[in-house]
């Protein structure tokens, strides 16, 4: 089927729907630079075991070699801008139609487009923890420092300090989980969005939508392992398609 047709089946779902919950992963980020972490050849762990630099116990364990790692994709999430999908959702929610954004990822930028309702079930990076003493803090100057000196941020305490991301082996949050769960269920369709469905438990959320009685609408370039059971399967950019698919509903 033409990409044309597609985005037009797309629409009709989309104008049909009257509660919609968008997932997204890495795939709606790459189009603002930020790369993603398991396409081949040029995702993060494509050279990288993520069990060495970005599970706790690696964190407690050596903590600037994990800071090492995420200097440079530190840099980018940073500096990186929301682009026309991350516009697009934000544009959706604000006419009604879309409930929530269900996200994989870190770099705030559904926030900065625009998005009031947004689950981030791997944590964000706008607050720090110290690991010694708990105490939660904005994250901007002890980042500023690091990318300075490139030391590891501490708090005055003397403790690490803990971007508020989900490492390997941690536990995602419980509300923000729970939250997105409700919001699956009652969605008349799930959109997912530059995500390879490949992470659980937030991949086991389109299944629940599907048992809910919802639809299924997949915009991603690589297959998912649900692709057979979409509604709609668009393998394209997600910057590209999701403004098309507004210009579509709004025609």
């Amino acid at each position: 089927m033409h990409l044309d047709d597609q985005i037009q089946q797309a629409a009709k779902l989309i104008d049909q729907a009257p509660r919609i919950v968008a997932m997204t992963g890495a795939g709606i980020s790459t189009p603002s630079g930020i790369p993603d972490f398991r396409s081949p050849a040029s995702g993060l762990w494509d050279h990288t075991d993520p069990l060495e630099v970005a599970s706790i116990f690696a964190f407690r364990h050596n903590p600037q070699r994990f800071y090492n790692w995420v200097r440079p994709l530190a840099l980018l999430l940073l500096e990186a801008r929301p682009n026309p999908a991350h516009y697009a959702l934000a544009a959706l929610e604000r006419e009604g139609k879309l409930k929530a954004v269900i996200t994989q990822n870190i770099d705030d930028l559904h926030h900065k487009a625009g998005s009031e309702t947004v689950y981030e079930l791997h944590g964000h990076l706008r607050e720090v923890t110290c690991t010694q003493c708990y105490a939660v803090q904005d994250s901007a100057a002890a980042f500023a420092k690091f990318i300075a000196d490139g030391q590891v941020p501490r708090h005055h305490c003397g403790g690490v300090l803990k971007p508020n991301v989900i490492l390997f082996g941690e536990q995602l949050p419980v509300r923000e989980l729970v939250q997105a769960q409700v919001a699956t269920k009652e969605a008349d369709l799930m959109l997912v969005a530059g995500s390879s469905l490949e992470v659980a438990p937030a991949s086991d959320l389109p299944e629940l939508a599907l048992e809910n009685g919802a639809k299924l609408m997949i915009i991603n370039y690589q297959p998912t392992c649900m692709d057979s059971r979409a509604d709609v399967v668009i393998r394209a950019d997600v910057a590209e398609v999701l403004p098309r698919l507004l210009d579509f509903i709004k025609a």
